[in-house]
Order: C-alpha cells, then structure tokens, then sequence
C-alpha cells in the first residue's frame, strides 16, 4: 500500500486548520448529540478501498459522545475548547486548541467530551475509511 494519500490528507489537516476558525453559535449543539460537519469526503486513489473523510465535530459545554469506535484510523485536532479523551484502557487526557491524537482503527473511544462547563469545543478530524464503513459505531456490549 502506497503512503503518498496519507501524507496528503496530514497535509490537507494541516492546512485546513486554518481554514475552519472558532466555534461559531450556530455551531453548538441544542439537541443533546454533537455536531458533526462533513466538510470533504474523497475516496483515495492510491489507497485501494479507501475514502479520507474531514469533518468537523462540535460540543456543547459538558457535553459528550456516547462511546464508540471507528472502524478506520483517525486523526483529531483541537481547534477551540478542550476536549478530553480516553481510548481503551488508557488514561483520560485533556487536549486544548492546537493539540492532536490519533486512533488506531477499533480502538474504544471510552470518553469524548468538551471539558467546559461553560465553553462550546471544536475538532477537526480526518478519518481513513473502509469503504462502506460508517464513522462511528456504538461499543459493542
């Protein structure tokens, strides 16, 4: 497998960083699940069966995700707020703007939350995916 694509989309995340600004009020969301904003899909020619998607993933203060797995690597960048983290077993991490992570695919996403009370976060996450594969899937029981 080729890495070139995947070197193009870091540099696509790197440069779109600046592109994607603060959160914005229509951003936060009011119905108790985070925002998600698809701001490009592509499927990757020099990666056979597989689409980089960039998206935007807003929370509310204090809110969080229910937890999950992505069926495909992920990388997260903070561009406002604080999020904290913990995939598996690991520990809880607080990231603030301008961190990043990454997931390898299937691990559990056990914690995903803004670490406000009081401030909306924002992330900027680039996923590489199996075709057909959703975004995210609920932690199997």
């Amino acid at each position: 497998m080729k890495t070139t694509g995947i070197y193009r989309l870091a540099a696509a995340l790197m440069v779109s960083v600046g592109l994607v600004g603060t959160v914005q009020a229509h951003d936060v969301p009011r119905d108790g699940k985070e925002v998600r904003a698809i701001l490009q899909t592509k499927q990757l020619p020099d990666v056979a069966h597989t689409k980089g998607l960039m998206l935007t993933v807003t929370y509310a203060p204090g809110q969080k995700s229910i937890p999950h797995l992505h069926p495909g690597s992920v990388f997260a960048y903070v561009v406002a707020g604080e999020v904290t983290s913990k995939l598996d077993d690991g520990a809880e991490i607080t990231y603030k703007v301008g961190d990043s992570w990454y997931e390898s695919p299937g691990m559990r996403h056990v914690v995903s939350r803004n670490a406000s009370d009081t401030n909306p976060a924002k992330l900027l996450v680039v996923l590489l995916l199996p075709d057909g594969a959703q975004v995210s899937e609920p932690i199997p029981k």
